[in-house]
């Protein structure tokens, strides 16, 4: 049985006879079937699914779904209402977290059904999605070794002079080069006060001696994200920079020490956020310690203060702490790893000391 059947049946699994569940998220769908479209449906029953799609995808879809059989449709709604009626089907499960007031509205319009729009489907599917395969697994690292390939890459041009825009755009270029399908978000990659912003906006700002210089970067491989930050130094470090880079480097490699299967995602947060609140740095570190990772940059469990999630043996989550003083300079330090019952497995390869170029 492929990953993509297990997929469906632990969908399946939640319905009773006369229910199915009505897929729309491009991610979902593609993470049940292994096909990439940008418009199109999943109808889910207790014992069989199809993939909905328009005309523009029915060659390609037919090629490489076996998951699921596919139907062409003109209009979804008149497809979705005869495959309910031939399965006798009542009623339709909808995801909470990705249908929108207006596609509601529009559901309700075109299909005489009742709906189960609660997030009991949603959390079904974070629930799978939330443990990797070996072969998602594999797919991450190729994403990371591709971001690492081009990082290495753009720290041979980044000297005084060179804008955080042109940095940018050349990782974004060698990423693509090496085999990304695309940027897994907007890059920052930010210097001087700006890496006081920890989501800060390249931009035509120039890179000066004594700068830090931070890298989030990420890139994306048959649709599975890389995320990973690291600060450098250009010319020369101050003495507080050094401190802050140490601190945050410390809580950072804690943090990874705490992770382990059975352990809760609170208290990898909280190693973190206590070595920092106890250097004294408490209230400049105010986002989550980490995320999940996987066909979406930010997903499932969350890595943070109010995270409740036990971590499992398959999770992939971020620890990326950081220290922000504002007008001044900021320091970030990010890895993504794989929760493991003996702890965990990083995806990067890049050293952590600080590199002054």
């Amino acid at each position: 049985m492929s990953n993509f059947e297990n997929r469906i049946n632990g969908v399946q699994a939640l319905l009773c006879e006369g229910q199915g569940a009505l897929i729309t998220d491009e991610t979902t769908i593609f993470y049940l079937t292994g096909f990439p479209h940008s418009e199109g449906f999943m109808l889910i029953l207790k014992s069989e699914s199809y993939l909905l799609v328009d005309f523009r995808y029915i060659e390609a879809a037919q090629k490489s779904v076996e998951s699921s059989k596919v139907v062409v449709f003109s209009n979804p709604y008149e497809e979705i209402t005869a495959l309910c009626k031939v399965n006798n089907i009542d009623t339709l499960y909808l995801e909470a977290e990705n249908v929108t007031l207006a596609r509601y509205n529009e559901m309700l319009k075109n299909l005489e059904k009742d709906f189960i729009c609660d997030n009991t489907l949603s959390e079904k599917i974070n629930n799978l999605r939330i443990i990797k395969t070996d072969d998602e697994v594999e797919k991450l690292k190729k994403a990371q070794l591709i971001a690492e390939k081009a990082y290495l890459e753009v720290l041979k041009v980044v000297k005084p002079g060179i804008t955080e825009s042109q940095i940018a755009l050349e990782l974004e270029y060698l990423m693509k080069k090496h085999g990304a399908e695309r940027i897994a978000f907007d890059l920052i990659t930010v210097t001087g006060k700006k890496t006081s912003l920890p989501h800060g906006v390249p931009s035509d700002v120039e890179v000066k001696e004594g700068d830090f210089v931070t890298f989030d970067i990420g890139a994306v491989y048959e649709g599975y994200h890389s995320d990973m930050t690291r600060t450098v130094a250009v010319g020369k470090v101050s003495d507080e920079q050094k401190k802050i880079y140490d601190i945050v480097l410390k809580a950072h490699l804690e943090g990874l020490k705490a992770v382990k299967a059975g352990v809760s995602a609170f208290d990898v947060d909280k190693v973190c956020r206590d070595i920092i609140t106890e250097a004294g740095y408490g209230k400049f570190f105010g986002h989550g310690t980490g995320h999940g990772v996987g066909l979406q940059i930010h997903e499932e469990p969350r890595v943070s203060p109010k995270g409740n999630t036990v971590l499992e043996a398959g999770m992939v989550i971020t620890v990326e702490p950081g220290i922000y003083l504002p007008d001044k300079f900021g320091v970030r330090i990010e890895d993504t790893v794989l929760v493991t019952e003996e702890g965990f497995e990083t995806f990067a390869n890049i050293p952590k000391d600080l590199i002054i170029l």
